[in-house]
């Protein structure tokens, strides 16, 4: 008996969505130090929140395909990656760039692929923005994934392995980075490295398998902009806990 894979999808965009805010939200948490916390579930939030950059660019590519406005969809990436830069910097301590601007130039390689397709011209000013997002987070494997899931098509199997090339080479940065900080043998190193990947691999599963195609039937504005704000007001937040309460 042939089963209707349509009936195990389940999730629309804005529930899957809600579910990457939250796996963020528990990989910040964990990455801030909020509270003490055990290694091993230290790492466990960390490595969940690794669910939401794959989501984020799967629904970037199928927004990118699908808006009204390519260039209002550009200027609210823009504006929310200026507006995220200070809660973003306070919480990193360091000189990177947020996430939404890693979004952003992710965003722009697909004008360019559109606008110059085939072009020694594209594949120029596309390295280019993939080498902008050196300093910011989730660096080169955003964009990277993006463009795989934008020449997948929309077909699945083609984007299956997308995720699985980005899976590989994140997994490989994390082990190689692992190794360097603890300073621990290559088993350690790449059973790290594995693990770390899973969010993506589950990210891969959920858009491909359980997601529908559809979005909420109401609110689908004041969700679209609720996305949009959670990430530099809970970034916000985390930090004023970590500085001013729980000290």
């Amino acid at each position: 008996m042939k089963t209707d894979h349509m009936n195990i999808r389940i999730f629309n965009r804005d529930v899957i969505k809600l579910v990457a805010m939250l796996a963020m939200l528990l990989n910040h948490i964990a990455a801030i130090e909020l509270f003490p916390l055990p290694p091993a579930l230290h790492e466990v939030m960390e490595d969940i929140g690794y669910f939401t950059a794959p989501v984020m660019c799967f629904f970037l590519v199928e927004g990118f395909q699908c808006t009204r406005s390519r260039k209002q969809y550009g200027i609210r990436l823009m504006l929310f990656a200026v507006i995220s830069q200070i809660p973003y910097g306070l919480v990193a301590q360091d000189n990177s760039f947020n996430m939404i601007y890693t979004l952003l130039c992710s965003y722009l390689t697909l004008i360019v692929m559109e606008q110059f397709p085939n072009t020694m011209g594209s594949t120029v000013l596309c390295a280019l923005l993939v080498m902008a997002t050196m300093n910011s987070d989730w660096a080169v494997i955003a964009p990277m994934l993006t463009i795989l899931l934008y020449r997948s098509a929309g077909d699945r199997k083609k984007m299956a392995w997308g995720f699985g090339i980005t899976y590989i080479a994140f997994s490989l940065c994390n082990m190689i980075d692992y190794a360097e900080k603890m300073n621990c043998n290559i088993t350690t190193a790449v059973m790290h490295g594995a693990l770390s990947g899973l969010g993506i691999l589950a990210a891969a599963f959920t858009v491909l398998v359980f997601y529908n195609g559809k979005r909420i039937e109401h609110g689908k504005e004041a969700s679209k902009w609720f996305f949009y704000i959670f990430y530099p007001t809970h970034l916000l937040i985390l930090y004023l806990l970590k500085t001013f309460v729980l000290i």
